[in-house]
């Protein structure tokens, strides 16, 4: 197994491995898969307060992230064609306006 941080490799063995996890070394067996991460990391606060925000949002708002991807491909739909979409922002409104639209000329 091996033991990693920053630049720095080692190889070592099972009797190691918490003294380099304590370390702050991730452990690594000998494919490359993540056996344990080292201890002491930090995610910097700017990227967890954003990431905490948007979570907050996609709960507040109901939908799940696939759900925000099926909105966006029918609002380039919408757009694309002429439909104005008003402040609709869920996919069963946005699909009920796409539905409804009768384009200029009676078609």
């Amino acid at each position: 197994m091996k033991a990693m941080k920053g630049n720095k490799e080692y190889t070592i063995d099972e009797s190691q491995q918490k003294t380099y996890q304590d370390g702050g070394f991730d452990i690594m067996d000998d494919d490359g898969n993540v056996i344990a991460y080292g201890r002491g990391k930090m995610v910097p606060y700017g990227d967890y307060a954003a990431l905490k925000e948007e979570l907050e949002e996609l709960k507040a708002a109901g939908e799940n992230a696939d759900d925000q991807d099926v909105v966006e491909i029918l609002r380039y739909v919408a757009h694309e064609k002429g439909i104005d979409l008003g402040k609709t922002s869920t996919v069963s409104g946005i699909v009920k306006k796409i539905k409804e639209f009768q384009p200029e000329g009676g078609e």
